[in-house]
């Protein structure tokens, strides 16, 4: 489990790709507290390192991963926002974030407004269901407040900590992002749609 909240964001230093893919990622996070087999959070990814040293951690990607996330679409030099799994005692500053992507949306727009940026996002017509204003989303692995929900378009406003602190600061319109619906939302809306078919 993670909370969305981005400890750092980490470089891709390589990538092999035959069979799945390895990934190394250079990481200012203490190396000693980073175990093998441990999940980590890339870009809201829930990953395994497979193998570590005093500056790098390397994560494996299946076929599953790559067809569902943006990490298709990694390159060398590409920065991922990165987060160690929760720690029993740690602070819960976000919301509860599995690390099981749901697909990709895009950004449809940025405005300025004030000291932050509003962003608005598209999101795949069967996920739109899951969305309502003030509830929680992961994008990259940011937890996240959505101001509004028209249809499949939702916005929210970014503030300037967020923007210097994670990836998002650094995309523009029709990018795309890493999303996960929040596991309430998940779960009531299931819930819903069972009750529909009794």
């Amino acid at each position: 489990m993670f909370t969305g909240i981005i400890q750092e964001i980490g470089t891709i230093e390589k990538i092999e790709t035959k069979g799945d893919w390895v990934v190394s990622i250079s990481s200012s996070l203490n190396m000693d507290e980073v175990k093998v087999g441990a999940s980590i959070a890339c870009d809201g990814v829930c990953l395994t390192v497979i193998t570590k040293n005093e500056h790098c951690f390397d994560v494996q990607l299946s076929t599953e991963t790559l067809g569902k996330t943006t990490a298709r679409w990694w390159r060398v030099g590409a920065l991922v926002n990165v987060e160690s799994s929760l720690k029993m005692g740690d602070e819960m500053g976000g919301h509860i974030v599995a690390g099981h992507v749901d697909g990709v949306l895009k950004i449809v727009s940025i405005e300025e407004e004030k000291d932050s940026l509003r962003y608005r996002f598209e999101i795949p017509q069967e996920f739109a269901m899951f969305l309502a204003s003030k509830g929680s989303i992961a994008l990259d692995g940011i937890s996240l407040t959505i101001n509004e929900v028209n249809g499949q378009i939702f916005g929210i406003n970014i503030i300037p900590h967020t923007q210097k602190e994670t990836t998002i600061g650094g995309k523009k319109p029709g990018d795309l992002m890493n999303f996960e619906i929040d596991l309430i939302a998940r779960y009531v809306g299931t819930m819903l749609k069972a009750r529909e078919l009794v």
